[in-house]
């Protein structure tokens, strides 16, 4: 695997742990890295589990690309980056993501493509902060925030740019739970233990039939 991916198997399970040793940006290799996991995954685990690094489960895109003067770069690390978040949220197994601390910008897209999404309690933001950085959210950006936000969030969480808590993410949809570290670890296996009775074939179906018209409406 890439050297910002760790994959481990175990008991069907593949757990895939960013760590960019930084803020975890979504850059071009990132995506690649996580791509290259779920290749792996799709033939080997019934459930997957996306972590982050301590601290950070993922920042946005890199700025260093996105601000930079090489256009074909951004929009080639965006494209991979949004494609990415579309495979993510309409993968075949159950995907757990254990949010182990801030996720902004692409990150917050990330934690919004998980069937399950455990965070962590503590000092951290999360959220979509891109109007308030100069750059404006990706159709398939929208239409995640539409599908898993409590619509009365919604406008403040996108046009807003607002940065949630852990408690305050938990009410605005971008988290189903939110934990202290004593009990993180033991929630997150909670969750995998949940998905790895259920029926593959039938939970590969009608994850399908749920999430039909995302594609589409992201045009």
């Amino acid at each position: 695997m890439s050297e910002l991916v760790g994959y481990e198997l175990k008991d069907g399970v593949a757990w895939l742990t960013l760590d960019d040793g930084k803020a975890n940006a979504l850059s071009f290799a990132m995506s690649q890295g996580i791509g290259a996991a779920l290749d792996r995954a799709a033939s080997e685990a019934k459930v997957v589990v996306l972590r982050g690094r301590p601290g950070f489960l993922g920042g946005g895109f890199d700025l260093k690309v996105i601000r930079g003067g090489d256009a074909a770069a951004r929009a080639a690390m965006v494209e991979s980056g949004m494609a990415l978040m579309s495979r993510l949220y309409l993968l075949p197994q159950p995907l757990v993501i254990a949010c182990t601390g801030h996720a902004v910008a692409a990150g917050a897209l990330t934690l919004l493509t998980g069937d399950i999404r455990i965070g962590l309690k503590g000092a951290f933001r999360i959220g979509l902060n891109e109007t308030s950085i100069g750059l404006s959210l990706p159709p398939a950006g929208v239409e995640l925030a539409r599908d898993r936000l409590v619509p009365g969030a919604l406008v403040e969480a996108t046009l807003g740019a607002r940065l949630y808590s852990p408690d305050e993410a938990l009410a605005a949809g971008y988290l189903d739970r939110a934990v202290y570290v004593a009990e993180f670890d033991s929630m997150v296996a909670q969750a995998v233990a949940a998905c790895l009775k259920l029926d593959g074939a039938a939970y590969a179906a009608t994850k399908a039939r749920l999430r039909g018209t995302f594609r589409a409406r992201c045009g």
